[in-house]
């Protein structure tokens, strides 16, 4: 399982009891994370394999979770349950991510030194073979693009710009989840963004 969907040691184990409940269920994990804290959180990001997660899914995916860590009980201190969907600047966690969401700004943070950086931040280029490709911008400030090992990455996410928001309306009004009428246009720095109520 690769470091994105699962950090650490727990989270693997976790994500080992937890992902067969979730794909039962006909989701996919698309990260899991045990925060600290005075009460832990884990948090549990899913979505539907062609993306997109409602409210009352999410439910149901808590439910099924709740059930099975009570029997399963991993966790000795007590904890609270998070189940969400990836949101919009959402997490990079699988290979396929990077090619669903080519185009779009992201930023890219690998777990080694390469040219002598770990951070890297452009657009998308989608993915060949284990490579995710990323356009940046050159050292004589021309867009090059560059192929990172997907077994390299320790941390990606989209950037959210108006742009990425403007598609999401567009899928959820497409997919009927939004109704048009729900939003008012507000102005922004790069023209109008629809804002909900």
């Amino acid at each position: 399982m690769s470091d994105l969907i699962a950090k650490t040691a727990m989270d693997r184990r976790l994500a080992g009891i937890l992902t067969p409940v979730i794909e039962g269920l006909g989701f996919e994990l698309v990260r899991i994370r045990l925060m600290g804290g005075n009460t832990k959180t884990l948090q549990i990001m899913a979505e539907r394999p062609e993306g997109g997660i409602e409210v009352d899914e999410c439910a149901r995916i808590s439910t099924a979770v709740s059930a099975v860590l009570d029997v399963e009980d991993p966790l000795e201190d007590a904890y609270t349950l998070e189940v969400s969907s990836p949101g919009i600047d959402r997490p990079l966690t699988r290979l396929k991510d990077f090619a669903v969401w080519e185009g779009h700004e992201a930023k890219i943070e690998t777990t080694e030194m390469i040219d002598g950086r770990r951070r890297f931040k452009g657009v998308l280029a989608g993915v060949e073979n284990d490579e995710v490709l990323i356009e940046i911008d050159g050292p004589d400030g021309q867009p090059v693009t560059i192929g990172l090992e997907y077994d390299w990455l320790s941390d990606a996410k989209l950037v959210l710009t108006d742009e990425l928001i403007r598609e999401m309306l567009r899928a959820r009004k497409a997919a009927g989840i939004i109704d048009e009428d729900d939003f008012d246009e507000i102005e922004t720095d790069e023209g109008s963004v629809a804002q909900e109520d």
